[in-house]
């Protein structure tokens, strides 16, 4: 033991005498080190937002999109195939089913006298809200009589309030914005309700969305017969998996899809989607990571480089110790540990970076960062294994020296 720390000992003060350039040795080993730490912290704390937003919508939800479910057995783009009746004929045709809303979507500009957005426009039924679990926080939802009557009314984000309304909001607060008229494509809407902040889902933002009828979305916003999505909320108790096969085979038989051919829709439900998540953000994660190890084992050559340089400088000395008893295994053992000791230190500093990187972008990402003790261990242990790799050489060639040779070198 007490020979280990000498070593080690001995190690720290060989690395300090050359300072600048034990640091330069060190930097790829830093990189790397910091990177694969950071990625892996970001990347799992993006995985377990995506995975809160997706839960968020409830496990009771199924959602059906058009497009081919597969083919080839790659699941198919989306296109638009569904119609309203595809939704009135799953509520009225699957037991367990509470609520359907279809729903089709753009983006336009929207004004408020001199204000104006980009924002999503999100055209669907009354009983989107309840299905969505998306709470109003002022006013009502439209009624299923102004969505028949194609009443153009709104409901608005809470990042499109603050957009287009900052001078009412300081006077009146939220409330005071309610029957005033935003104007979408050039035609006026009447504010009706403020939709309650629910933040980024990652792919979708409600607050910076409008709500209205579907039938005004698809009459005089975006044209067409067809609908985007059909949501569908089935009871507490229902069998999820059987009433998605039970949605499927409804669909096919309106769309008169026969056995066999291909549908021309998917359905998912949230346990679906969460592993689709978790399987893409897993898979990036991993990419980059491997992709920050190469940055290891590019310090792992820095390291061998060095401690070459180390050695032709260091020859009488090896010289010296080997002449007064000094075995070639413990030659080799010495370097073999500065090696060690210059990968591990740059382990350690590459951690302290790795966590700094992390904080710093999850916080403009608004995400947090999940660090984890074993992640942070297996890069430690793995810097140190490149150290004891990449030194192996040199220390065998400083191991291998002849005494004699070794004194009688200038």
């Amino acid at each position: 033991m007490s020979m280990t720390l000498s070593m080690i000992r001995v190690a720290f003060q060989s690395l300090g005498g050359n300072r600048l350039r034990a640091l330069l040795s060190m930097l790829g080993i830093i990189i790397g080190v910091g990177a694969v730490v950071s990625l892996m912290a970001i990347g799992e704390g993006a995985q377990q937002k995506i995975m809160e937003r997706i839960t968020a919508m409830g496990s009771d939800l199924l959602i059906v999109r058009g497009g081919a479910a597969k083919r080839g057995g790659v699941r198919g783009g989306s296109h638009e195939t569904l119609t309203v009746e595809d939704g009135l004929d799953i509520l009225a045709q699957v037991q367990g089913v509470l609520a359907v809303t279809p729903s089709v979507q753009k983006t336009f500009q929207i004004k408020y006298q001199s204000n104006n957005l980009s924002a999503n426009v999100l055209g669907v039924a009354p009983t989107y809200f309840e299905i969505r679990n998306h709470a109003i926080e002022y006013g009502r939802s439209f009624t299923d009589l102004e969505v028949e009557s194609r009443t153009p009314v709104v409901l608005i984000g809470s990042e499109v309030l603050s957009v287009l309304f900052p001078g009412i909001m300081d006077i009146f607060g939220a409330e005071g914005v309610l029957g005033n008229e935003i104007k979408i494509k050039g035609q006026n809407f009447r504010v009706i309700g403020i939709l309650k902040a629910k933040g980024d889902q990652g792919f979708f933002n409600p607050d910076e969305s409008v709500v209205i009828p579907f039938t005004v979305a698809m009459s005089k916003l975006i044209g067409g017969s067809r609908v985007r999505e059909i949501d569908v909320k089935v009871a507490a108790d229902s069998e999820l998996a059987k009433i998605q096969g039970e949605v499927e085979a409804v669909l096919r038989k309106s769309h008169r899809i026969r056995e066999g051919g291909d549908d021309d829709f998917n359905v998912r439900n949230v346990a679906e989607m969460v592993e689709t998540a978790a399987s893409v953000t897993g898979t990036f994660t991993l990419l980059l990571s491997a992709v920050a190890a190469i940055s290891l084992l590019v310090g792992g050559i820095g390291i061998m480089n060095i401690m070459l340089v180390t050695v032709t400088e260091r020859i009488r000395e090896i010289g010296i110790r080997k002449a007064i008893g000094a075995r070639g295994r413990d030659i080799m053992v010495q370097f073999l540990t500065e090696a060690t000791v210059l990968s591990i230190s740059g382990g350690i500093l590459g951690v302290i970076a790795g966590l700094l990187v992390a904080w710093g972008v999850s916080a403009a990402m608004s995400i947090t960062p999940v660090f984890k003790t074993s992640q942070m261990l297996t890069a430690l242990i793995f810097s140190g294994g490149v150290g004891i790799f990449f030194g192996w050489y040199p220390a065998s060639r400083a191991a291998a020296l002849d005494p004699i040779d070794a004194l009688t070198r200038e």
